[in-house]
């Protein structure tokens, strides 16, 4: 059986929309105009560019590495399909404008009749969360993958908060344990400038998940709690600086996927530690970010392992251009781009990941 079929032996998993055959024309993209918060311009009293994924796709047209044609269209995640992992209360609570106002951190949410606040608010987090899980199976078919949106790090299966609805990175990691053949372990690399305490509280005994995360050990979330399932824990200091960032995501990369050879790789690329970044408090530039992002890249491909990349949090107006600039440069260094289509399908993998792609080729733009 191939590993990309679902087991016949997990008769549980529902029905869902999101695992579907894929185009071998499109690239493992994934995005829809849905993902763009727009309204009454409610959106701008939070600090979040909630119009920033829509930017990146932009940007990524102009450079012409994409098209509408070519990107995989997201498809909101139902009420079954989170029910993999969120509870029923939980969504439950969704239903009143008070919670989704102090998950979101936008407080006049309030004020709205909730029909609004699931059209405006929630459909578009739900379809970024849907993107996450389909970006999952197209990382094991074409061994990388992009969800231009999601990253909802700080939601767990029964609560939510900042500025994070939906558990969308434990959602895809359930999902593959329960459809694809051969996914048994997996490792979240989490270098968003939080912690993120939502997948921690999910996998926390969860022995098959593997969590490394680099963040600022002074800002928000603090959980204590959700502290215990990290392997690797990696705690910043205000201000750190390219040099320092660099080495450490480096390392604890490589260690980190020295000690557990996973399935999948499940990364969490924050642009908030972008600095200026009015949240995050690290000192990061623009081409530090292109940097690392390639160096978690690189180690995937190293090892032959199937990467999916969220964008997460990010809270700048130039986050977009950075996003769309290191993918930009995933492709120019190798690391993903048109050659992935090349039989693209199950069989894929293996034939993908034999390419051998030269350690050497870091750029030096630092």
């Amino acid at each position: 059986m191939s590993r990309t079929d679902v087991s016949e032996g997990k008769k549980s998993s529902h029905q869902t929309e999101l695992y579907i055959r894929v185009p071998s024309t499109c690239l493992p993209i994934v995005y829809s105009p849905e993902y763009n918060i727009t309204f009454m311009g409610l959106e701008k009293l939070h600090p979040f560019d909630a119009g920033k994924w829509g930017k990146v796709i932009h940007l990524l047209k102009e450079e012409q590495f994409i098209t509408d044609d070519t990107i995989v269209p997201a498809r909101e995640a139902s009420e079954e399909d989170l029910l993999v992992v969120h509870t029923r209360r939980y969504l439950s609570r969704l239903k009143w404008s008070l919670v989704v106002a102090t998950i979101t951190e936008i407080p006049p949410l309030i004020f709205l009749p909730n029909f609004l606040v699931q059209r405006k608010v929630l459909r578009p987090l739900r379809t970024q969360t849907g993107g996450t899980i389909m970006a999952g199976k197209l990382a094991m078919d074409r061994g990388w993958a992009i969800n231009v949106g999601g990253g909802f790090h700080h939601c767990s299966s029964d609560k939510g908060g900042g500025f994070c609805a939906y558990a969308d990175i434990t959602l895809a990691i359930k999902f593959l344990f329960e459809r694809v053949e051969g996914v048994s372990k997996a490792t979240i690399i989490d270098l968003d400038a939080h912690q993120g305490n939502g997948h921690e509280r999910d996998f926390l005994d969860d022995r098959r998940v593997y969590i490394m995360d680099v963040y600022n050990r002074y800002i928000y979330p603090g959980d204590g709690y959700a502290k215990r399932a990290i392997k690797r824990k990696v705690e910043l200091d205000w201000g750190t600086e390219d040099m320092e960032y660099l080495q450490k995501v480096e390392l604890h990369s490589e260690g980190a996927l020295n000690e557990i050879r996973p399935d999948i790789i499940v990364y969490n690329a924050g642009t908030d530690i972008l600095d200026g970044d009015p949240l995050g408090g690290l000192a990061i530039s623009p081409q530090g970010i292109v940097k690392r992002d390639e160096i978690v890249f690189r180690a995937a491909r190293r090892r032959g392992v199937p990467i999916l990349m969220v964008t997460s949090g990010g809270y700048q107006k130039k986050t977009a251009r950075i996003i769309a600039d290191s993918i930009l440069n995933l492709r120019r260094q190798g690391l993903i781009g048109e050659e992935a289509l090349d039989g693209a399908g199950p069989s894929m993998v293996p034939v993908m990941m034999s390419r051998s792609v030269s350690s050497g080729a870091a750029i030096n733009a630092m």
